[in-house]
């Protein structure tokens, strides 16, 4: 998987976590217009940012209530950041 690709995945899993938890309207909304603009155009700079805003609430979230947020994803999430 690139780079891009995990990007993508990340703010997609994200996207619907936020949706489930019924948190963040604001981000959710962001990430989606991120996404379609990436499938757009394959400029990945606009995924990077808000997935950074997502990786924080859901790591905040994580924090408050332990098992609605996998460790895993939010693991995930911070190494696809990292591919930046």
């Amino acid at each position: 998987m690139t780079a891009n690709e995990r990007i993508e995945k990340a703010c997609v899993d994200a996207k619907e976590k936020l949706h489930q938890l019924d948190i963040e309207p604001t981000i959710q909304a962001e990430l989606e217009y991120v996404i379609a603009s990436y499938r757009y155009d394959k400029n990945p700079i606009g995924l990077y940012e808000i997935a950074e805003k997502a990786y924080r609430v859901l790591l905040v979230h994580k924090e408050k209530y332990p098992k609605s947020v996998s460790k895993k994803m939010v693991e995930d999430i911070e190494k696809a950041i990292k591919t930046k």
